[in-house]
């Protein structure tokens, strides 16, 4: 599924041709994604200006003048630019013609997506209030992870990917993460010391950063909005790997399961 580096991607591409746009029509092909689609947003949403586009977490945020629309790409969704007229495929969902002539077409084969709208602050809304803060803001360092994972012994992978302690790092950035960090995977959250969460801390927007930066990680349902795919997966030192050589000490990389979720990691390396 698209992680927090590929809806940032998205959100970039997206930004400069939405912002200071108006809303022409907007065309609804299912009645329900994850979530139903309001029909009267068809009625609402009309002569209304894009004022921004935000993102929190995998969210994505087009703040209007009445409200906000909140976006989820859910398992296999994407947005994508395209000139009006273009005829919708059998998975596009959403259509938003924009006062420039194009429009902004969400698809999602698998309809896990969401599409809704908050009238009031959108950070209140029960999908955002409870979410830990940005990896890349301030708020995220090692003294706040250190303080955070406390008697914690919850392994330290599935801690940092919880959302309510940090938002965005994923099954691939998490496995990125802690093999720069050298931090085993399996360890418990509340056995770090400082020093160690604060190199994690620091490994995890590094990994991100990088991400972005080189477009995301390409998945089998994911391309950056203007189609092109991402290549940080050309970067990856451990995820996808199990089996081969380790980049740093070429011992092989493991594979295990750790919360249900496929683990790579360097067993020499990480402790």
């Amino acid at each position: 599924m698209p992680e927090l580096p590929e809806v940032e991607t998205t959100r970039r591409g997206i930004e400069p041709h939405l912002v200071g746009a108006s809303i022409q029509q907007l065309t609804l092909r299912t009645a329900k994604l994850r979530w139903p689609l309001d029909p009267a947003l068809c009625e609402l949403l009309p002569g209304q200006a894009i004022r921004a586009v935000e993102r929190r977490a995998k969210y994505l945020l087009l703040r209007l003048k009445q409200g906000t629309l909140l976006l989820h790409l859910g398992m296999s969704g994407s947005l994508r630019l395209v000139a009006a007229g273009s005829p919708p495929g059998k998975h596009d969902h959403v259509d938003l013609l924009l006062s420039t002539g194009q429009l902004l077409r969400f698809q999602d084969p698998r309809k896990f997506g969401a599409l809704l709208w908050v009238s009031g602050d959108p950070y209140r809304h029960p999908l955002l209030a409870r979410l830990g803060p940005e990896p890349l803001s301030s708020e995220l360092n090692g003294q706040a992870l250190h303080q955070a994972s406390r008697a914690r012994r919850i392994a330290v992978k599935p801690f940092i990917m919880d959302q309510q302690t940090v938002v965005g790092v994923g099954n691939i950035y998490a496995s990125e993460a802690l093999f720069r960090a050298a931090i085993s995977p399996t360890i418990a959250a509340g056995k770090l010391s400082l020093v160690r969460w604060q190199r994690l801390a620091e490994a995890i927007k590094l990994v991100l950063q990088e991400a972005i930066a080189a477009g995301g990680t390409t998945l089998q349902d994911f391309a950056q909005s203007d189609g092109r795919p991402g290549y940080f997966k050309q970067q990856l030192l451990v995820y996808g790997r199990g089996g081969e050589p380790c980049r740093v000490c070429h011992e092989p990389i493991e594979l295990i399961r750790l919360s249900q979720r496929s683990t790579y990691f360097c067993r020499h390396c990480q402790t």
